[in-house]
């Protein structure tokens, strides 16, 4: 089964889209499909105005239709909702091929966030973009019934799972920091709302993982916060480990992958009760969701560490890889007879 994958958000970039469609793809591979990936490395890119560290694809509706046609895929899924997805969806709509695609991100929120568009607007343009798909992959519940109540038809379940050899709690402590260590991981980007969690009054140290468009400006307003950058695989791991509480300040995430990675580490969540959080974590005493962050990340220290590890190993990306493979819609090989 050969299935191509267009999507926007790819390496160099580091996030929650690319981690999971690189983890999709290993899982795909491993159980012996055929995987193809249309991507930004394949085009003539421009860095995304307000975000750099985003590269999109020059006039790329020739190209894509081509490099799908010359592949003949058992299955199209078109990932996200950037120029290659769009000139993925065109060529699908105007071929009449069935395709699936995925809700990752509240691009609507996003962009409410950078530039005060009004939801409905933005809205709009996100629900043509998939209206026309066979089924709207989504991670969660609330996801899917907010969707819904925005008219998006055909939503199915994709959840999302955690590499638990690579995130355990068995790792040596690496913070030489006062105690105790309320720890981010994620892009430092208005939308995250970082600022929430560095304004909070907590004892002990605050640390951040990840780069972002404002991670200068932050670093300049809170000079007593540790800033470490991006960091991937083993050092990750390392710094989720040595953490005493995870700190999720986002209010716009559809999952939230950093917090099945910080409970696989065996670190308590400390969230808002919004969509994402109240997925992941349901009724699992793994962590704290309140509306006041800092009560939220001060009663999170109480949690125990063995219960986050216990939650997060029911996440698996094989199981996830199988929820993706249901949901595709198969092209007869017909289709691609000339």
């Amino acid at each position: 089964m050969r299935i191509v994958i267009v999507s926007d958000a790819w390496l160099p970039q580091i996030n929650g889209v690319v981690r999971t469609l690189q983890a999709l793809v290993d899982e795909l591979r491993a159980a012996g499909r055929e995987v193809v990936l249309i991507t930004p490395e394949q085009f003539r890119t421009v860095p995304c105005p307000t975000y750099p560290e985003i590269r999109l694809s020059l006039l790329p509706g020739r190209r894509v239709a081509a490099l799908i046609e010359a592949n003949q895929p058992c299955a199209i899924h078109v990932a996200t909702e950037g120029p290659l997805g769009w000139a993925a969806r065109n060529f699908c709509v105007r071929r009449k091929l069935p395709y699936t695609t995925a809700y990752h991100t509240r691009f609507p929120e996003y962009i409410r966030a950078r530039f005060g568009l009004p939801l409905a607007l933005s809205y709009a343009v996100v629900r043509r973009f998939h209206a026309a798909a066979q089924a709207v992959m989504v991670a969660t519940q609330t996801v899917e019934d907010d969707l819904s109540g925005r008219g998006f038809r055909h939503i199915r379940r994709w959840t999302r799972g955690v590499d638990t050899k690579l995130f355990h709690p068995g790792r040596a402590r690496i913070y030489d920091l006062p105690r105790p260590i309320f720890l981010t991981v994620g892009r430092v980007a208005v939308e995250k709302n970082i600022e929430a969690f560095l304004s909070l009054d907590l004892p002990g140290s605050k640390v951040v993982v990840g780069d972002g468009p404002q991670a200068e400006e932050l670093k300049r307003r809170f000079p007593e916060v540790l800033f470490v950058g991006a960091k991937t695989g083993e050092d990750l791991a390392a710094h989720y480990a040595g953490a005493d509480v995870f700190v999720f300040p986002s209010r716009t995430d559809t999952f939230g992958l950093v917090l099945l990675e910080a409970m696989a580490c065996g670190v308590p969540v400390a969230a808002f009760p919004v969509p994402g959080p109240l997925d992941v974590l349901g009724t699992a005493p793994v962590g704290r969701l309140d509306s006041d962050l800092a009560t939220a990340a001060l009663g999170a220290l109480t949690v125990s560490r063995d219960a986050c590890r216990h939650h997060a190993e029911k996440f698996s990306w094989a199981a996830s890889a199988q929820q993706f493979i249901n949901n595709l819609a198969p092209l007869d090989s017909s289709a691609w007879a000339q």
